[in-house]
């Protein structure tokens, strides 16, 4: 249980809470609210990990939402949540880590900050922008194919570095900041200038976007259900402790950059956790803080390139997503288009500005979340099938709630983020499409469930 718990753990903790306070610090404009919200959305993805064990304890075949998509409404659907994997589940959240990555760097060399990156055209929620940070994410992003073309061993290494890296650094802000950081417990009752003219209610529906993106990872263990051992006690243990485990994780944090910074100083920062830094230790241990958080976040990115293509890969084989992601190099055994294919979409996506890629990623995989806990609907009308106790206590009370509140996002998201929806709308109807003309007609029964391989 300890390793699933620990797989779930270093999917969890990544760019959204490195990123997020700053952006919700102006919409929401009270600390207690945005403590608040920290706390639904740990609430939210414990119902949506309990749904999630349920259906992995039935259906222990490595894949997650592919799986229960596949069985639930067909293969049409599980090879959309594959297609949507592609763009919002890692290229999308792999600009989104580089660019942030950007801006922690940006402490040091301001000119690879985003706010000095120019618009090349659009307005409002649309817009294409480039400059310094566009290009310091890219080479990030190219940098770590490289290395994972080159062979999965160097990388298993490099991210056992990175990732017990963040853990640590993580922790010992906390202990730091508390122990002897120059912070104030009145920040705890200012609040700020609201930078939203949305009403409350639904400006917290569509700040929850960016707390599902910080908590989003939650159902990691799921992908590799068939290779843990006694899958109906690992899983649901590990999906329920591991998200457990970050949530109080980010609670303290939160509470440290509060306690570092008023909201008013926070609001549209993205390198939060480095105006905190600085606040409580000064400027030179706040540098250190800074460039150990930017190190943080080359872990995340490192390891989304590297668990992206192997998903891909794993669906290829199956005959579920496009041949060519199946493609291995004869010499470094990696599949290289895949990789190739992924670098190139995740620098186009640096382009778009990060929060409304933020909110895209949200968007997008708060639909898939919707639809596999609906999916439970189905399937617990099935004869021998294994009811977790937690779900069936006040059923069906905890996969209503997780759907509820998804409904209400995506209401919310298509009434003032009709841009970022949109975009939603365009990824699930190319997936559409091109399982249609591209794999439909030569396929005669419902592909297996992909097993996760190494390379």
């Amino acid at each position: 249980m300890v390793s699933a718990t620990a797989l779930v753990v270093s999917n969890m903790i990544g760019t959204g809470i490195f990123t997020s306070s700053g952006f919700l610090a102006g919409d929401l404009g009270s600390p207690a609210l945005l403590l608040w919200i920290w706390v639904a959305g740990a609430l939210c993805a414990l119902c949506g990990a309990f749904c999630y064990a349920e259906l992995g304890i039935n259906m222990p075949s490595s894949g997650g939402e592919y799986v229960y998509l596949t069985q639930a409404f067909g293969p049409t659907w599980g090879f959309i949540s594959g297609w949507v994997s592609f763009f919002a589940g890692f290229s999308a959240p792999i600009a989104a880590a580089s660019l942030a990555f950007s801006d922690y760097v940006a402490r040091f060399f301001p000119e690879v900050g985003q706010k000095n990156s120019r618009v090349l055209f659009g307005s409002g929620d649309y817009t294409v922008s480039f400059g310094g940070a566009q290009l310091l994410a890219c080479a990030l992003v190219l940098m770590f194919s490289v290395i994972n073309i080159l062979g999965v061993q160097r990388v298993a290494r490099l991210q056992n570095v990175l990732t017990g890296a963040k853990v640590l650094i993580m922790a010992s802000f906390i202990v730091l900041g508390l122990l002897v950081g120059t912070g104030d417990t009145a920040h705890f009752s200012m609040n700020a200038v609201r930078t939203s003219a949305t009403s409350l209610p639904a400006q917290f529906a569509i700040s929850l976007f960016w707390i599902y993106v910080a908590y989003s990872g939650w159902n990691a263990a799921t992908y590799v259900a068939e290779e843990l051992r006694q899958p109906s006690r690992t899983l649901p243990m590990a999906l329920t402790v591991g998200t457990a485990l970050v949530a109080v994780l980010y609670l303290l944090l939160n509470f440290i950059f509060i306690y570092a910074a008023p909201l008013e100083d926070m609001k549209g920062v993205l390198a939060v956790g480095a105006l905190a830094a600085t606040r409580l230790f000064g400027t030179e241990v706040g540098g250190i803080f800074s460039a150990l958080m930017a190190l943080s976040l080359m872990s995340t990115v490192n390891a989304m390139v590297t668990i992206g293509p192997r998903v891909y890969y794993a669906m290829a084989k199956n005959g579920a997503f496009l041949a060519a992601a199946a493609n291995v190099h004869p010499k470094w055994r990696t599949p290289i288009a895949a990789i190739l294919a992924q670098a190139v979409c995740t620098m186009l996506m640096t382009l778009t500005p990060f929060p409304q890629l933020v909110i895209y990623i949200g968007f997008t995989l708060n639909v898939f979340a919707v639809m596999s806990v609906a999916s439970l609907f189905l399937f617990r009308r099935r004869p021998g099938w294994q009811k977790l106790r937690v779900v069936s206590f006040a059923y069906p009370f905890i996969p209503a709630l997780f759907i509820l509140v998804g409904v209400w996002m995506i209401y919310q998201g298509l009434q003032l983020k009709p841009y970022v929806s949109l975009a939603t709308v365009i990824t699930l109807a190319t997936g559409a499409l091109v399982y249609h003309f591209r794999l439909r007609p030569r396929e005669t029964s419902v592909p297996p469930a992909p097993r996760v391989e190494t390379y």
